[in-house]
Protein backbone atom coordinates (compact mmCIF):
# COMPACT_ATOMS: atom_id res chain seq x y z
CA UNK A 1 0.00 0.00 0.00
CA UNK A 2 3.14 2.22 0.56
CA UNK A 3 3.73 2.97 -3.16
CA UNK A 4 5.50 5.58 -4.52
CA UNK A 5 4.91 6.59 -8.06
CA UNK A 6 7.89 6.50 -10.33
CA UNK A 7 8.76 9.56 -12.19
CA UNK A 8 12.02 8.66 -13.83
CA UNK A 9 13.21 5.72 -15.16
CA UNK A 10 16.82 4.70 -16.07
CA UNK A 11 17.92 2.78 -19.12
CA UNK A 12 20.81 0.19 -18.38
CA UNK A 13 21.38 0.19 -22.36
CA UNK A 14 22.22 -3.44 -23.78
CA UNK A 15 24.28 -4.66 -20.84
CA UNK A 16 27.30 -4.62 -18.30
CA UNK A 17 29.92 -4.62 -21.13
CA UNK A 18 32.25 -3.12 -18.66
CA UNK A 19 35.56 -2.07 -21.04
CA UNK A 20 33.65 -2.35 -24.26
CA UNK A 21 31.24 0.46 -23.64
CA UNK A 22 33.14 2.80 -25.55
CA UNK A 23 33.96 0.78 -28.22
CA UNK A 24 30.49 -0.11 -28.85
CA UNK A 25 29.54 3.30 -28.32
CA UNK A 26 32.16 4.33 -31.13
CA UNK A 27 30.39 1.42 -33.62
CA UNK A 28 26.78 2.27 -32.88
CA UNK A 29 27.27 5.92 -33.20
CA UNK A 30 28.95 5.02 -36.89
CA UNK A 31 25.69 2.88 -37.69
CA UNK A 32 23.47 5.51 -36.68
CA UNK A 33 25.15 8.07 -38.53
CA UNK A 34 25.13 5.69 -41.70
CA UNK A 35 21.86 5.12 -41.10
CA UNK A 36 20.54 8.93 -41.47
CA UNK A 37 22.51 9.30 -44.39
CA UNK A 38 21.19 6.42 -46.34
CA UNK A 39 17.96 7.15 -45.48
CA UNK A 40 18.29 11.18 -46.21
CA UNK A 41 19.80 10.26 -49.35
CA UNK A 42 17.43 8.50 -50.52
CA UNK A 43 15.03 10.99 -49.85
CA UNK A 44 16.69 13.60 -51.03
CA UNK A 45 17.31 11.84 -54.44
CA UNK A 46 13.40 10.77 -54.81
CA UNK A 47 12.17 14.15 -54.36
CA UNK A 48 14.92 15.98 -56.86
CA UNK A 49 15.57 13.60 -59.25
CA UNK A 50 12.79 13.79 -62.27
CA UNK A 51 13.62 9.95 -63.43
CA UNK A 52 13.07 8.71 -59.79
CA UNK A 53 8.99 10.34 -59.91
CA UNK A 54 7.17 7.15 -59.61
CA UNK A 55 4.74 5.50 -57.02
CA UNK A 56 7.12 2.99 -56.16
CA UNK A 57 9.98 5.66 -55.08
CA UNK A 58 6.99 7.78 -53.48
CA UNK A 59 6.48 5.10 -51.15
CA UNK A 60 10.07 4.23 -50.47
CA UNK A 61 10.29 7.69 -49.09
CA UNK A 62 8.19 6.55 -46.70
CA UNK A 63 9.71 3.74 -45.79
CA UNK A 64 12.58 5.99 -45.32
CA UNK A 65 11.31 8.43 -43.27
CA UNK A 66 10.18 5.37 -40.93
CA UNK A 67 13.14 4.13 -40.61
CA UNK A 68 14.84 7.31 -39.95
CA UNK A 69 12.25 7.76 -36.88
CA UNK A 70 12.80 4.67 -35.87
CA UNK A 71 16.51 5.30 -35.32
CA UNK A 72 16.34 8.86 -34.34
CA UNK A 73 14.24 7.61 -31.41
CA UNK A 74 15.87 4.83 -30.42
CA UNK A 75 19.40 5.24 -30.87
CA UNK A 76 20.65 8.51 -29.14
CA UNK A 77 19.01 7.31 -25.65
CA UNK A 78 20.98 3.86 -26.35
CA UNK A 79 23.93 5.81 -27.07
CA UNK A 80 23.48 7.80 -24.04
CA UNK A 81 23.20 4.79 -22.11
CA UNK A 82 27.00 3.12 -23.77
CA UNK A 83 28.77 6.44 -22.68
CA UNK A 84 27.44 7.31 -18.96
CA UNK A 85 26.47 3.94 -17.86
CA UNK A 86 22.61 4.21 -17.90
CA UNK A 87 20.05 7.02 -19.36
CA UNK A 88 17.36 8.81 -17.38
CA UNK A 89 14.15 9.09 -18.93
CA UNK A 90 10.84 10.75 -17.35
CA UNK A 91 8.11 8.84 -17.06
CA UNK A 92 6.39 10.50 -19.88
CA UNK A 93 9.36 10.88 -22.17
CA UNK A 94 9.43 6.83 -22.00
CA UNK A 95 5.41 6.67 -23.03
CA UNK A 96 6.08 8.89 -25.93
CA UNK A 97 9.24 6.75 -26.90
CA UNK A 98 7.16 3.70 -26.62
CA UNK A 99 4.15 5.29 -28.60
CA UNK A 100 6.34 6.73 -31.26
CA UNK A 101 8.40 2.97 -31.39
CA UNK A 102 4.86 1.47 -31.64
CA UNK A 103 2.97 3.63 -33.93
CA UNK A 104 5.55 3.74 -36.57
CA UNK A 105 6.72 -0.21 -36.81
CA UNK A 106 2.48 -0.32 -37.21
CA UNK A 107 2.94 2.12 -39.62
CA UNK A 108 5.64 0.32 -41.51
CA UNK A 109 3.57 -2.96 -41.62
CA UNK A 110 1.31 -1.37 -43.61
CA UNK A 111 3.18 0.54 -45.86
CA UNK A 112 4.94 -2.65 -46.93
CA UNK A 113 1.36 -3.71 -47.75
CA UNK A 114 0.69 -0.64 -49.78
CA UNK A 115 4.46 -1.16 -51.86
CA UNK A 116 3.25 -4.57 -52.28
CA UNK A 117 -0.57 -3.49 -53.94
CA UNK A 118 1.86 -1.19 -56.27
CA UNK A 119 4.63 -3.94 -57.34
CA UNK A 120 1.22 -6.02 -57.71
CA UNK A 121 -0.22 -3.22 -60.44
CA UNK A 122 2.94 -2.41 -61.93
CA UNK A 123 3.73 -6.29 -62.62
CA UNK A 124 0.10 -8.10 -63.18
CA UNK A 125 -1.58 -4.98 -64.33
CA UNK A 126 0.62 -2.79 -65.69
CA UNK A 127 -2.38 -1.22 -68.61
CA UNK A 128 -4.18 -0.18 -65.74
CA UNK A 129 -1.21 1.24 -63.63
CA UNK A 130 -1.58 4.50 -64.49
CA UNK A 131 -4.79 5.34 -64.20
CA UNK A 132 -5.09 3.42 -60.76
CA UNK A 133 -2.29 4.66 -59.41
CA UNK A 134 -2.63 8.33 -60.16
CA UNK A 135 -1.40 11.43 -57.34
CA UNK A 136 -4.26 10.91 -55.17
CA UNK A 137 -4.14 7.26 -54.41
CA UNK A 138 -0.55 7.71 -53.90
CA UNK A 139 -1.32 10.35 -51.22
CA UNK A 140 -4.14 8.14 -49.55
CA UNK A 141 -2.29 4.91 -49.90
CA UNK A 142 0.93 6.43 -47.91
CA UNK A 143 -1.04 8.63 -45.62
CA UNK A 144 -3.00 5.69 -44.55
CA UNK A 145 -0.81 3.34 -42.56
CA UNK A 146 0.73 6.76 -40.59
CA UNK A 147 -3.02 7.00 -40.02
CA UNK A 148 -3.21 3.75 -38.63
CA UNK A 149 -0.13 3.37 -37.01
CA UNK A 150 -0.49 6.62 -34.64
CA UNK A 151 -3.99 5.15 -33.28
CA UNK A 152 -4.12 1.53 -32.66
CA UNK A 153 -0.77 1.79 -31.12
CA UNK A 154 -2.64 3.09 -28.34
CA UNK A 155 -4.21 -0.22 -27.76
CA UNK A 156 -0.92 -0.64 -26.64
CA UNK A 157 0.62 2.49 -24.93
CA UNK A 158 -2.83 3.87 -22.66
CA UNK A 159 -2.54 0.35 -20.57
CA UNK A 160 1.37 0.37 -20.46
CA UNK A 161 0.43 4.38 -19.49
CA UNK A 162 -1.85 3.03 -16.12
CA UNK A 163 1.09 0.43 -15.29
CA UNK A 164 2.11 1.04 -11.50
CA UNK A 165 6.02 1.27 -11.10
CA UNK A 166 6.73 0.95 -7.58
CA UNK A 167 9.75 1.13 -6.51
CA UNK A 168 12.26 -0.18 -8.78
CA UNK A 169 12.41 2.29 -12.16
CA UNK A 170 16.07 0.53 -13.70
CA UNK A 171 14.83 -0.92 -16.85
CA UNK A 172 17.23 -3.33 -18.18
CA UNK A 173 17.20 -2.43 -21.70
CA UNK A 174 18.30 0.03 -24.39
CA UNK A 175 14.42 1.83 -24.81
CA UNK A 176 10.93 1.88 -23.41
CA UNK A 177 9.56 -1.22 -25.02
CA UNK A 178 6.80 -3.34 -23.68
CA UNK A 179 8.62 -6.12 -22.79
CA UNK A 180 10.79 -4.89 -20.04
CA UNK A 181 7.89 -2.09 -18.80
CA UNK A 182 6.03 -5.44 -18.08
CA UNK A 183 8.77 -7.25 -16.29
CA UNK A 184 9.46 -3.86 -14.18
CA UNK A 185 5.99 -3.16 -13.46
CA UNK A 186 4.64 -4.20 -10.15
CA UNK A 187 0.97 -4.23 -11.84
CA UNK A 188 -0.56 -7.80 -12.94
CA UNK A 189 0.14 -7.16 -16.69
CA UNK A 190 -1.02 -10.79 -17.89
CA UNK A 191 -4.34 -9.55 -19.13
CA UNK A 192 -2.31 -6.50 -21.03
CA UNK A 193 -0.28 -8.71 -22.59
CA UNK A 194 -3.04 -11.00 -23.93
CA UNK A 195 -4.79 -8.21 -24.71
CA UNK A 196 -1.33 -6.77 -26.99
CA UNK A 197 -0.79 -10.38 -28.25
CA UNK A 198 -4.50 -10.63 -29.64
CA UNK A 199 -4.77 -7.34 -31.48
CA UNK A 200 -1.24 -7.72 -32.57
CA UNK A 201 -2.56 -10.91 -34.42
CA UNK A 202 -4.40 -8.53 -37.15
CA UNK A 203 -2.09 -5.89 -37.62
CA UNK A 204 0.74 -7.91 -38.09
CA UNK A 205 -0.81 -10.90 -39.82
CA UNK A 206 -3.55 -9.29 -41.99
CA UNK A 207 -0.91 -6.62 -43.65
CA UNK A 208 2.09 -10.05 -44.11
CA UNK A 209 -0.59 -11.66 -45.57
CA UNK A 210 -1.60 -9.24 -48.02
CA UNK A 211 1.79 -9.21 -48.89
CA UNK A 212 2.47 -12.80 -49.60
CA UNK A 213 -1.24 -13.10 -51.32
CA UNK A 214 0.07 -10.39 -53.69
CA UNK A 215 3.33 -12.03 -54.17
CA UNK A 216 1.94 -15.08 -55.27
CA UNK A 217 0.01 -13.04 -58.01
CA UNK A 218 3.88 -11.63 -59.04
CA UNK A 219 5.23 -14.40 -59.26
CA UNK A 220 2.96 -16.10 -61.27
CA UNK A 221 2.45 -13.87 -64.02
CA UNK A 222 6.22 -13.79 -63.67
CA UNK A 223 6.57 -17.59 -64.47
CA UNK A 224 4.06 -16.64 -67.82
CA UNK A 225 6.86 -14.13 -68.99
CA UNK A 226 8.23 -16.34 -72.56
CA UNK A 227 12.05 -15.44 -71.51
CA UNK A 228 14.48 -15.25 -69.00
CA UNK A 229 15.91 -12.10 -69.28
CA UNK A 230 12.03 -10.46 -68.95
CA UNK A 231 11.75 -12.80 -66.20
CA UNK A 232 14.63 -11.19 -64.36
CA UNK A 233 14.26 -8.17 -65.15
CA UNK A 234 10.54 -7.77 -63.93
CA UNK A 235 11.84 -9.89 -60.87
CA UNK A 236 14.42 -7.14 -60.09
CA UNK A 237 11.98 -4.43 -59.66
CA UNK A 238 9.94 -6.03 -56.79
CA UNK A 239 13.52 -8.06 -55.27
CA UNK A 240 14.66 -5.45 -52.98
CA UNK A 241 10.95 -4.69 -51.69
CA UNK A 242 10.38 -8.39 -51.12
CA UNK A 243 14.03 -8.50 -48.83
CA UNK A 244 13.10 -5.66 -47.05
CA UNK A 245 9.68 -7.77 -46.10
CA UNK A 246 11.48 -10.46 -45.25
CA UNK A 247 14.13 -8.78 -42.43
CA UNK A 248 11.21 -6.74 -41.07
CA UNK A 249 8.90 -9.56 -40.75
CA UNK A 250 11.01 -11.55 -39.63
CA UNK A 251 12.71 -9.53 -36.39
CA UNK A 252 8.52 -8.18 -35.88
CA UNK A 253 7.39 -11.84 -35.66
CA UNK A 254 10.30 -13.17 -33.15
CA UNK A 255 9.75 -10.07 -31.20
CA UNK A 256 6.25 -9.70 -30.65
CA UNK A 257 4.20 -12.74 -31.37
CA UNK A 258 5.94 -15.22 -29.56
CA UNK A 259 4.56 -14.44 -25.74
CA UNK A 260 7.53 -12.94 -23.20
CA UNK A 261 7.16 -15.79 -21.09
CA UNK A 262 8.80 -17.44 -24.44
CA UNK A 263 12.47 -16.15 -24.64
CA UNK A 264 15.05 -14.37 -22.35
CA UNK A 265 15.35 -11.16 -22.02
CA UNK A 266 18.68 -10.96 -23.67
CA UNK A 267 17.41 -12.53 -26.90
CA UNK A 268 14.85 -10.03 -26.80
CA UNK A 269 17.34 -7.39 -26.94
CA UNK A 270 19.22 -8.72 -29.70
CA UNK A 271 16.47 -8.85 -31.64
CA UNK A 272 15.20 -5.37 -30.62
CA UNK A 273 18.54 -4.73 -31.79
CA UNK A 274 18.23 -6.18 -35.61
CA UNK A 275 15.03 -4.59 -36.02
CA UNK A 276 16.12 -0.99 -34.47
CA UNK A 277 19.34 -0.29 -35.14
CA UNK A 278 20.36 -2.74 -38.35
CA UNK A 279 16.86 -2.78 -40.36
CA UNK A 280 17.19 0.57 -40.87
CA UNK A 281 21.10 0.59 -41.98
CA UNK A 282 19.96 -2.35 -44.36
CA UNK A 283 17.17 -0.92 -45.50
CA UNK A 284 18.96 2.05 -47.71
CA UNK A 285 21.37 -0.17 -48.63
CA UNK A 286 19.37 -3.36 -50.08
CA UNK A 287 17.34 -0.55 -52.25
CA UNK A 288 20.80 1.24 -53.62
CA UNK A 289 22.35 -1.50 -54.71
CA UNK A 290 19.91 -3.83 -56.36
CA UNK A 291 18.03 -0.99 -57.62
CA UNK A 292 19.55 0.38 -60.91
CA UNK A 293 17.76 3.70 -61.17
CA UNK A 294 18.68 4.53 -57.59
CA UNK A 295 22.44 3.45 -58.63
CA UNK A 296 22.23 5.05 -61.81
CA UNK A 297 21.06 8.37 -60.09
CA UNK A 298 24.05 7.85 -57.53
CA UNK A 299 26.19 8.13 -60.44
CA UNK A 300 24.81 10.63 -61.69
CA UNK A 301 24.81 12.84 -59.22
CA UNK A 302 28.99 11.47 -58.24
CA UNK A 303 29.63 12.87 -61.55
CA UNK A 304 28.34 16.46 -61.53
Amino acid sequence: MNQTRVTEFILLGVGNLHGFNITLFILFLIIFLFTVMGNLLIIILVCTNAQLQSPMYYFLCHLSFSDLMIATNIVPNMLGAFLFGGKIMTFLGCIIQFYFFSGTTIAECFLLSVMSYDRYLAICNPLRYSSIMDFRCQVGLSLLPWLLGLTLNLIAVMPVSNFNFCHDNIINHFFCDLFPLQKLSCSDTSLVELEVFLFSMPIFILPCGFIIGTYVYIFCTIAKIPTTTGKEKTFSTCSSHLIVVGTFYGTLIAKYMIPSKGHSLLINKIVSLLHTVFTPLFNPIIYSLRNQDIRRTLNKVADQ
